[in-house]
């Protein structure tokens, strides 16, 4: 995809910028973007270039990044696509350093957190970063040899920092879902010829039966729910969006007929994207440091 431009929140080497490689191909162009806010402007902002966005939606192991679910509220993007993206810690270090001269390691709190099992081998002071790609960044800076950083393999090639171990992370199953964002829908001709997801979210009102009511529009038509979740609607007290991925295409017979008896009784509806889905390959490998 030539000439295609892809806006993701953070440095140059994040997971972020590595999951945009992989989903869209090497010779995109990317757009680092200070904040998760930023990513949605350049989207909706692109002027005569189309930006697409790409953001982290859920953790395997942390959960939902809730301030990406309100911000797709906020704004009228819409999903096109989806990706899972493998998170593999790296410890790395400047040229020439050995992995017994480290005594600090610098990284996100989640990644540090991640990798909590393998760094108390190491017995290193864990310091705590804004991310882990300015982490990596950050060692390269400061010349400092007794220092490490976790991140992605990619920071390590882009700040020229040598792995001294890879697979850092404490549980195997780490992935990350990231959700693609464009200024239009993706265009489908026939939905009910490929594999699709779509996101919607909805408002209820505060009522006895009414989730299990709007649950049951997609029992009723045997339609796979593959997520649920739930925010706080700013301004009313105990009032909540509900967030809802399932299986199949918006425009197909049991999608429209869902959709269709949900807005009878949902005073708030709107379709986020329907878009291909990504089936997630596990891959679990020994992780120690020793390996």
């Amino acid at each position: 995809m030539k000439n295609l431009h892809v806006a993701f929140q953070g440095e140059s080497g994040a997971y972020s910028e590595l999951a945009a490689f992989e989903y869209y191909g090497r010779e995109i162009k990317t757009i680092p973007c200070e904040t998760f806010e930023d990513v949605f402007a350049a989207v909706s902002d692109g002027g005569d270039e189309t930006i697409y966005g790409l953001l982290p939606i859920e953790n395997s192991l942390a959960g939902s990044i809730h301030r990406n679910y309100d911000l797709m509220l906020r704004h009228e993007l819409h999903i096109v696509g989806e990706y899972h993206l493998r998170v593999s810690h790296c410890l790395m270090a400047l040229p020439g350093v050995k992995i017994e001269d480290i005594q600090r390691v610098h990284s996100h709190p989640q990644a540090l957190a991640q990798c909590e099992a393998n760094l108390k081998q190491l017995g290193t002071q864990r310091i705590a970063e804004s991310d882990t790609a300015g982490s990596a960044r950050l060692l390269r800076e400061r010349n400092d040899r007794q220092a490490a950083a976790l991140a992605s393999r990619r920071a390590a090639e882009v700040y020229d920092l040598q792995v001294l171990a890879d697979q850092m992370e404490d549980n195997p199953a780490n992935y990350t879902r990231f959700l693609a964002l464009a200024d239009n829908p993706l265009e489908v001709d026939n939905p009910q010829d490929s594999d699709y997801k779509t996101s919607i979210v909805f408002s209820l009102h505060n009522q006895p039966g009414a989730l299990f009511k709007a649950l049951s529009v997609f029992a009723l038509r045997d339609i796979d729910l593959t997520k649920i979740e739930s925010r706080p609607i700013p301004g009313q007290l105990w009032e909540y969006m509900f967030y809802i991925d399932f299986a199949g295409h918006v425009q197909d017979q049991a999608g429209v007929r869902a959709i269709s008896n949900l807005k009878e009784f949902a005073p708030f509806l709107r379709t986020l994207g329907s878009y291909p889905r990504h089936h997630l390959k596990s891959v679990y490998t020994d992780t120690s440091i020793d390996s």
